[in-house]
């Protein structure tokens, strides 16, 4: 079974059929980049052209970076602020001209990871971490999801989290992977002292290169591993969402 899932995200925005019996994409994803101001006609227009690649008919999947509630987009950190209480199904499903689902991006990619990746099978209390233009996060009590928890931005030396130690801070201040890791560390440190997690799975297009981070984290009780799906778990896991899975 095939469904189409768009990943939207704060430097690109991606799409393509997803195989949902194997968990990976059918076809090569299409990927263009997000406009700059992140509006909500012009990233619209962007998803609209990543379907359209692929003469897509049939129910599409879509992520946003922020807060998803019965299809409104709530916050909007990483993109214009216009999105704020903006009827994201509504918007997206005229313009693509298909059924959409709108979710959340980390709590897709959870759930994708959950499924097919390296939270398959695991209970307890796993959280999984999205490092990119900001920080997603995703928390699964028993496999079970708690959607929007938004754990990028909790304070961490009086700022938010991700904006100490997601990839795009790294980038902007150009640390060298020790220096960061030590950032990400005392995230995750602050993050497992709130919940406890038996698992943390770091996920993000960082996470291609997790040997140059992961092992550079001390402190941290629970364990730790990469994202197996990598950057297209969101892609995955928005498939998913639309399929009703």
């Amino acid at each position: 079974m095939e469904i189409f899932g768009v990943d939207i995200g704060g430097s690109g925005i991606k799409g393509a059929p997803v195989d949902l019996d194997r968990g990976d994409l059918a076809q090569e994803r299409h990927k263009v980049l997000t406009p700059h101001p992140a509006t909500p006609d012009r990233v619209a227009d962007c998803v609209a052209e990543v379907v359209g690649h692929f003469d897509w008919q049939g129910p599409v999947g879509i992520t946003f970076p922020g807060v998803v509630t019965d299809g409104v987009t709530r916050t909007a950190a990483n993109v214009d602020k216009g999105w704020i209480d903006t009827d994201a199904r509504a918007l997206l499903g005229e313009r693509v001209g298909q059924p959409v689902t709108i979710l959340n991006d980390a709590d897709a990619a959870g759930v994708a990871e959950m499924t097919f990746g390296a939270g398959r099978g695991r209970k307890g209390t796993v959280i999984m971490l999205t490092l990119g233009t900001g920080i997603g996060s995703a928390l699964f009590v028993d496999g079970r999801l708690v959607p929007n928890t938004e754990l990028g931005h909790l304070e961490l030396h009086g700022h938010d989290a991700e904006k100490r130690a997601s990839t795009k801070a790294k980038e902007d201040e150009d640390l060298s992977w020790q220096h960061w890791a030590h950032r990400v560390q005392k995230y995750l440190v602050h993050v497992e002292m709130l919940f406890s997690p038996e698992l943390f799975i770091i996920g993000g297009g960082v996470s291609r290169k997790a040997e140059k981070f992961l092992p550079l984290i001390e402190k941290v009780r629970a364990e730790m591993v990469p994202a197996e799906l990598q950057n297209n778990a969101g892609i995955v896991g928005a498939a998913m969402a639309a399929a009703g899975k």
